[in-house]
């Protein structure tokens, strides 16, 4: 194997690490938040389950973002590219996770395959059409769904709850039931979040899809591990209290609509979809104009709708200076 191959098997694994850290908000921070679990049980929970999410249905998003967008001779013939989404990628997540904002690091990566995609003529218009649709629609649906719940439903389950059995036994009950909800949640991002790290190496033929679903499932899960209790204090606790069966409906929605869409091949953001469920249960506790005052929630819409056009902007720019040298 090529030196070049080495360093860019390196900088993805440091990626995924980065990834993991930042996914670890969406993926436990409902629970987290709760207090159902500890933060060393939560990046605990996400190492493990992330791995196996990644090895085992980590090949369809894969496949997109390594020849889906562009096709994989673009990465290649020219491999300069595979350094210039690795670098727009790793440089908003290291961003994110140092400003405590779980920033749809999804967009920016998918963003800076898209850049190359313009620069070179080579982009399937009609596929990131298609992913940018989901891109609206899933934190839309997971913010209908919680909001709904959290309005409507909420107190008459609590009620229902504690007309069963003592409090002491719900408890329980619920704990269990909202480790099952995160353990699913990591899952479908390890199966989701794979390709962010790898596609571009597995695309440019670096390594097989299923040798890049293993390196980024260890690198996710090592920085859950090491780096993901900042983040989680953010989303968990800074913008609203959530309660476990809030959270339970927020970790089981997301991780349902992100699963869906790995089966489908599309890469999605998990830390929009996650936290957009925990926007919706603010929303329906303090109000739409309370919880929209949240620098908190400020913050993250910032940040969402700012990284994709910053990231196809970097990378076009960068691939069209080292093409010009």
């Amino acid at each position: 194997m090529e030196a070049i191959h080495i360093i860019a098997i390196a900088t993805s694994f440091i990626l995924a690490m980065n990834i993991g850290a930042s996914n670890s908000a969406a993926e436990m921070a409902a629970a987290y938040g709760a207090g159902a679990r500890t933060k060393k049980e939560a990046v605990t929970l996400i190492a493990i389950f992330a791995f196996l999410g990644a090895i085992i249905s980590g090949g369809p998003v894969i496949k997109t973002l390594g020849s889906g967008l562009v096709p994989g001779d673009t990465f290649s013939g020219a491999f300069a590219t595979v350094f210039i989404v690795l670098f727009v990628a790793t440089l908003f997540i290291i961003f994110a996770n140092y400003s405590r904002s779980p920033i749809a690091t999804t967009h920016a990566i998918v963003c800076a395959v898209v850049g190359i995609g313009l620069y070179t003529g080579k982009l399937n218009i009609h596929k990131f059409i298609y992913i940018s649709i989901w891109w609206f629609l899933t934190p839309l649906f997971s913010f209908i769904f919680n909001y709904l719940f959290g309005k409507y439903l909420y107190f008459r389950i609590l009620h229902y709850l504690t007309t069963l059995n003592s409090e002491e036994r719900i408890k329980k009950v619920l704990s269990v039931i909202i480790t099952i909800s995160g353990c699913y949640v990591a899952f479908s991002a390890g199966s989701n979040n794979a390709a962010n790290a790898v596609g571009a190496i597995v695309g440019a033929g670096v390594i097989p899809s299923l040798e890049g679903s293993i390196l980024a499932g260890l690198g996710m899960g090592l920085g859950a591990i090491l780096f993901g209790g900042r983040i989680l204090d953010t989303v968990g606790k800074g913008i609203t209290e959530i309660g476990i069966v809030r959270a339970i409906s927020i970790e089981t929605t997301g991780a349902t609509i992100i699963y869906i869409a790995s089966l489908l091949g599309i890469p999605v953001s998990l830390n929009e979809t996650i936290t957009s469920g925990i926007i919706a249960t603010s929303c329906a506790r303090k109000g739409f104009r309370k919880t929209a005052g949240n620098e908190h929630v400020l913050r993250i819409l910032f940040f969402w709708f700012a990284a994709p056009f910053i990231a196809i902007a970097l990378s076009y720019g960068l691939i069209a200076l080292w093409m010009n040298l």
